[in-house]
């Protein structure tokens, strides 16, 4: 195994961890408010739209990066308001948020077919940007060095300031926040949409980044990945950059596999094994009740005060 495979291997799976990493973190922050959202790949679809055809029509990928921020917030905002302000189920209204977010997505894309966009210009020199070497680490776009500094970022926010105690407050009890006067329904808005402009932002970097042209459904799932891995990662922030490694890696493995040729088990198996392992790591976690307790105690549960 060679050093030029080692170091394609790994910026690969950078590459295809960002995505799932962005939708993690988001929706971290969410669930820690007491919010269940379901709706992480139809808000990713929505931002991979919204995002490539602002960048077609302004020619400028930053342009695109905050349109899709604010679609997969406006997306979220919309949920919000269901669960939020009208005590619609959150399971059932997430589900409902992701075959919107799939046909609008679809609707959209029909005119954005064959389309191309401008790749985002590297934040380093390019003697270190494109050496065979130091690619691994200077290589990569804007977009995997935000998501690597969102993840301290989110810890700390969670862990170490007064707004994040609050949210995990409303996460915790509602009712005892909301007596001492904090505003449950708008930390939860505010949560909410900070989650679906982090999904949007993640879808964004399909059609942006991964394979810079609009496909159907191009996010193929990474949403319920995204999921998974909060869970994987116990709530935690800094779990959740090694959970969407560990999910880059199987994603990767596939690729590989396909490239060489490995004949024994079929190209399907390869393909799957990303979402088998998420069932797996589902149920194993379900299971361990000392992981679990992480999970916030107002979860999926309604406001009424």
């Amino acid at each position: 195994m060679s050093i030029d495979f080692i170091i394609a291997a790994l910026v690969t799976v950078i590459g295809i961890s960002t995505p799932i990493l962005l939708a993690g973190l988001g929706e971290l922050v969410v669930e820690k408010s007491g919010v269940l959202n379901l709706g992480v790949e139809g808000m990713m679809l929505v931002g991979a739209i919204s995002g490539f055809a602002a960048t077609v029509i302004t020619f400028n990928p930053w342009i695109g990066i905050v349109a899709a921020a604010i679609a997969g917030a406006m997306a979220a905002l919309l949920f919000g308001f269901l669960v939020l302000s009208l005590n619609s189920n959150q399971v059932a209204t997430g589900l409902a948020l992701t075959i919107f977010g799939t046909g609008l997505s679809s609707l959209i894309g029909l005119s954005y077919v064959g389309r191309i966009v401008p790749p985002f210009s590297s934040p380093f020199p390019a003697f270190l940007s494109r050496d065979p070497f130091w690619q691994v680490i200077f290589g990569h776009s804007p977009i995997v060095y935000f998501a690597l500094i969102m993840v301290p970022v989110v810890g700390w926010f969670l862990n170490r300031t007064r707004a994040g105690l609050i949210l995990r407050a409303v996460g915790e009890n509602d009712l005892s926040a909301h007596s001492i006067g904090y505003s449950v329904i708008g930390v939860r808005y505010a949560a909410v949409a900070f989650g679906g402009a982090m999904a949007g932002i993640a879808g964004a970097y399909f059609p942006m980044v991964i394979t810079p042209m609009w496909a159907e459904k191009m996010t193929a799932g990474r949403g319920w990945i995204a999921l998974a891995l909060v869970v994987f990662a116990g709530w935690r922030a800094g779990r959740l950059l090694v959970g969407a490694y560990f999910f880059g890696i199987l994603m990767a493995l596939e690729l590989y596999a396909k490239a060489a040729g490995f004949s024994i088990l079929p190209s399907q198996f390869w393909a799957a094994m990303p979402y088998l392992m998420t069932v797996v790591v589902l149920a194993v976690i379900s299971a361990r009740e000392r992981i679990g307790s992480n999970a916030p105690a107002c979860l999926g549960k309604p406001f009424l005060p």
